[in-house]
């Protein structure tokens, strides 16, 4: 269990870097193309983007996670997948030609129409990614997952921001989206030697797993993607441009953050999931990841958003920043409980996630109209943010209850981080008033940055003192310690 518990923090290291890598490509194209698009560029591809999702629950049966979790998949397991995913996309690319106009008039946006007909090419060809590149993560060859991920961005980055700067329209957007789906696809080739064959001869023991996570994805997009269809209705492209660039730009220090970690412990959990000492011990070394670093990132977010949109965005984003405010909070709500979901999964619970995700949504959709109805696209960012928060408890309650894990244990993960941002956004505040006070006001750029630094030192000073008081218990500062300090001695450095 301890080369599996090492392998899933190697693992997790490769897949934050990996996503951050991902997303901070993702950062520059927004910051590039928020200064050449408009708010209803970003709405128009959001509401075509939102009927592919629906559209795509269809296949929603994450194979690959069954394929993970299945320690005897043989070739004929990932020859199903990968035939299902075929057939899928090819239903997929179907359907989105004929909703292309059915689709234009509920949104009474016409554009949307050839938009949808051409990313349908798009979801075709995605079908035939090879089933291979699962091994990454089953393997746990996270160094290959990392180099897969990456490439395929840098094709989608590339393509979109050269032909936005050229034609200065939505089309940049849809030939982006484009490439980046082709791009993988060719990668997945290049990178896995796996050769995949049409065969369905698996299918019955593959959805009989997965057919709890099918229902579970179907939750799930209700309960991210409702949101699209309630703003894109009541608010049209614009309010939903501004409504999803918001929800990028706050997500993107948190559950961008946990959603990697996630991704790399799956498969060790699913191999501790018959010792449930080690799966709680997992858990809880896991959970201290995500906690300390996404609690420093919301609290960021939020005290530096009225800085962060006129530098990164640009003037005519300054309707973002209380959406980036309140979505910044639900973003650490949701990467704190994420966490849980897949450790039901691995345990080969997945109808415990869908009932809890049931629950939430049951939450989401009244809330969600009704605010949506009375303050717009705010009223809708409440609504995510509130539910994420009510069942946050929730979640714990169950999952504490079937690993027979304290409450204590997991509120000793919190403490620290908790206690350290708490100070650091103190401090950030009480150094932001003396600038804004000052004779010679600083450059917004320059003040953002100093402000980041900040509450970086401050955050950083201050979970070491408290991880020092405390004796140095085990934990993440234990793990960041350890490596700093090898990393040190590799450069000749002498304790």
């Amino acid at each position: 269990m301890e080369e599996i518990s090492r392998k899933m923090a190697k693992g997790a290291a490769w897949m934050i870097v990996a996503r951050m890598s991902d997303r901070l490509i993702g950062l520059v194209s927004t910051v590039i193309l928020a200064r050449v698009l408009v708010p209803e560029d970003f709405g128009l591809i959001a509401m075509a983007m939102s009927i592919i999702a629906a559209l795509e629950l269809l296949g929603a049966f994450s194979f690959d996670l069954a394929l993970i979790q299945n320690p005897n998949a043989k070739r004929r397991h990932y020859d199903t997948v990968w035939t299902f995913s075929a057939i899928f996309g090819a239903t997929y690319a179907v359907m989105l030609v004929l909703l292309a106009s059915p689709a234009a008039q509920f949104y009474n946006e016409p554009r949307l129409a050839a938009v949808m007909e051409w990313l349908a090419l798009g979801t075709l060809v995605g079908g035939f990614t090879n089933v291979g590149v699962v091994a990454f993560r089953k393997e746990m060859q996270f160094d290959k997952e990392f180099k897969y991920i990456l490439s395929r961005k840098l094709v989608s980055f590339i393509v979109t921001v050269t032909l936005a700067l050229m034609w200065r329209d939505y089309w940049a957007l849809v030939a982006g989206t484009l490439a980046g789906i082709v791009g993988a696809v060719l990668l997945s080739y290049m990178w896995q030697s796996y050769r995949p064959r049409f065969s369905l001869a698996a299918r019955g023991e593959l959805l009989r797993f997965s057919k709890w996570l099918f229902f579970n994805n179907l939750i799930f997009f209700f309960n991210t993607r409702l949101s699209d269809f309630v703003i894109g209705r009541m608010g049209g492209p614009h309010s939903l441009g501004l409504y999803s660039v918001s929800l990028d730009i706050s997500n993107l220090p948190t559950s961008e953050l946990a959603a990697p970690v996630n991704r790399a412990v799956f498969s060790g959990y699913s191999k501790m999931a018959g010792d449930l000492p080690s799966l709680r011990n997992g858990f809880l070394n896991v959970l201290s990841v995500i906690v300390l670093l996404v609690l420093p990132a919301g609290a960021g977010i939020t005290v530096t958003a009225d800085l962060l949109v006129p530098v990164v965005l640009g003037p005519n984003w300054m309707d973002t920043v209380i959406l980036i405010q309140i979505l910044a909070w639900y973003g650490v709500c949701m990467a704190v409980q994420t966490n849980t979901g897949i450790m039901f999964v691995a345990m080969g619970k997945p109808q415990v996630l869908t009932a809890l995700a049931g629950g939430y949504l049951v939450v989401l959709f009244p809330s969600m109209a009704w605010l949506t109805l009375q303050y717009g696209a705010i009223g809708a960012a409440l609504a995510v943010a509130g539910s994420a928060l009510l069942f946050l408890p929730i979640n714990y309650y169950v999952l504490l209850s079937s690993i027979e894990l304290q409450l204590s244990r997991v509120l000793a993960v919190f403490w620290r981080p908790a206690a350290a941002t708490a100070i650091m956004v103190c401090i950030v505040e009480v150094i932001e008033w003396q600038l804004m006070n000052a004779g010679e006001p600083l450059a917004p750029l320059l003040k953002l940055l100093l402000l980041i630094a900040a509450g970086v030192i401050a955050y950083v000073a201050t979970l070491s003192s408290l991880w020092r008081l405390a004796n140095c218990p085990d934990g993440p500062e234990q793990f960041i310690w350890d490596n700093v300090i090898r990393r040190l001695k590799v450069l000749g450095w002498k304790q």
